[in-house]
């Protein structure tokens, strides 16, 4: 199957239910019973953590629920006003300019894919070299910031767990860890340089983006 759904909703859905759905839905697409999928959704206020999370970078001061993510990476925080999509796509074939069965390849594009949106919200954002995640220049404290985080997981050659961007989160929810194992820089939020934008707005800059990327256009669920 080549066609890509498009899920998308603005509850907060529980972690828990969200890894069960990716679980699921990965091994149906690895076993070529269900189509690829982006899933655009948020969560209530919670940590989770990678493969190469530390405990030392856990201090949790509101007691926000804690999980193991099995994804690769550190501590993330996901919360409401964080978009979060899940891009769940079989790697065994080419998407757009990023070729079959390259990780690096496509975890790039994934980077250039949340940059290219917000180069469309007006906003400039970069990659760093040994820095995870997309950053940009606070124009509150003139320092640079994460406010995207990646976080993918492979099984079997299909993608799963995806990608974060800050749009109007609570940014001290992030002081209870060290976000990606990352001490020296903050965290930030596109409402610092558009404090009017809607999730909506920044969906529709992802899905803009998405197909100048990865030359598709995912089908909106239900949409026939």
């Amino acid at each position: 199957m080549t066609k890509i759904i498009l899920r998308r909703g603005y509850e907060r859905v529980p972690y828990p239910r969200a890894l069960s759905f990716m679980a699921a839905q990965a091994e149906a697409i690895r076993q070529s019973h269900a189509p690829e999928m982006l899933w655009f959704l948020e969560h209530p206020p919670l940590f989770t953590a990678g493969t190469s999370a530390r405990s030392e970078d856990l201090t949790n001061p509101h007691g926000f629920d804690t999980f193991e993510a099995g994804r690769g990476g550190q501590w993330t925080y996901h919360g409401p006003g964080q978009r979060i999509v899940y891009v769940m796509l079989d790697l065994t074939r080419p998407h757009g300019d990023v070729p079959a069965r390259d990780l690096r390849a496509f975890v790039q594009a994934l980077e250039r894919w949340i940059i290219r949106a917000l180069a469309l919200l007006g906003v400039h954002a970069e990659t760093r070299e040994g820095r995870i995640g997309v950053w940009v220049q606070d124009p509150v404290t003139g320092c640079e910031a994460k406010i995207a985080a990646l976080g993918i997981r492979v099984s079997r050659w299909v993608s799963w767990h995806g990608v974060s961007i800050n749009l109007n989160p609570v940014l001290t929810d992030f002081d209870g860890i060290v976000p990606c194992g990352i001490r020296d820089y903050g965290v930030t939020s596109l409402a610092r340089f558009k404090p009017d934008i809607s999730m909506p707005d920044l969906d529709h800059a992802l899905l803009e983006a998405w197909q100048d990327v990865f030359a598709s256009v995912p089908q909106e669920e239900g949409g026939g």
